[in-house]
């Protein structure tokens, strides 16, 4: 009871178009749906989608019906994303994958009682969903949503606006086109340099020793370790303030001069173990105050 693959005689495409019903109801089996032809496909598509919005969801003729439904018309996916196929660097298997998500959600909010064709309203569903795809994952660094779509719309006013000036126009001439403050529109132009990335290799300013161009690598600064060093002791500096004369001696000799504590408790007249519960007690008093 299957039907043949794409009809190419009258009797084939009499034959799909009104294949045999499927013995657990009202709907023609279809044992390949991917091969039915396109026009054979709209009028098909019409009865299974009747027929879905009296089925119970989750039954086995539901699902039946939804899922020859997304196969019958998997051509419109292929027509959207071939629109795409020169746009960024996605893929076109990811492309269709993604205008599939658009056809399920075309199908489960299709309504017979709009009366539109179902082809017409699905090509949107698809070609937003490949939209918001290239959308999300084409940008080099994320930035909000908010800002992806404003920088469309400053691009869009730039060309507008150019048009009408016969120049570039400026922050606060984009700003009153769009209804926008200056600094909205500032941060818009920043955000939309994170759309594409360069490589560090590619050459900038200067020349380096061998007379060839340098690249942005060559002058790529480095973190320094000892600026660690520098924030800690400029940290350090007040609570060596706070502390007495006795104890910052105490530092002084054990850290200024490297003294050991057997030493330091004979220049200060105490005993070893004294001298290393006060460095413990100060230690302490100036590590919590880091910390804070």
């Amino acid at each position: 009871m299957a039907t043949a693959s794409a009809p190419t005689t009258s009797a084939a495409r009499t034959e799909a178009a009104n294949p045999p019903l499927d013995r657990s109801g009202d709907l023609p089996w279809i044992e390949d749906a991917g091969k039915v032809a396109p026009k054979d496909a709209r009028a098909l598509s019409k009865l299974f989608l009747d027929q879905l919005q009296v089925l119970e969801e989750g039954t086995r003729e539901y699902q039946y019906a939804r899922n020859t439904l997304i196969e019958m018309n998997l051509s419109l996916v292929q027509f959207a994303a071939r629109r795409f196929r020169n746009r960024g660097s996605g893929d076109m298997e990811d492309i269709i994958q993604v205008g599939t998500i658009g056809l399920i959600k075309a199908i489960d909010r299709f309504d017979l009682s709009r009366e539109v064709e179902f082809t017409t309203f699905a090509v949107p569903y698809i070609v937003g969903e490949i939209k918001r795809f290239f959308r999300d994952t084409t940008w080099a660094v994320h930035v909000p949503r908010r800002l992806q779509e404003l920088r469309v719309e400053i691009a869009k006013a730039k060309e507008q606006l150019a048009t009408a000036l016969d120049r570039e126009p400026t922050v606060k001439e984009l700003g009153a086109h769009l209804e926008l403050s200056e600094d909205d529109i500032i941060e818009g132009i920043v955000a939309s340099n994170g759309y594409t990335a360069g490589s560090l290799e590619l050459p900038g300013d200067g020349e380096n020793s061998s007379g060839a161009a340098r690249s942005y690598a060559d002058v790529l600064g480095e973190a320094d370790p000892a600026m660690d060093t520098v924030e800690n002791l400029h940290t350090l500096a007040p609570l060596l303030g706070r502390l007495d004369d006795r104890q910052r001696r105490i530092i002084e000799m054990r850290f200024g001069q490297e003294m050991t504590q057997a030493q330091i408790g004979a220049e200060l007249g105490l005993s070893q173990m004294h001298v290393s519960r006060l460095l413990n007690r100060i230690l302490g008093q100036l590590r919590t105050g880091m910390l804070a």
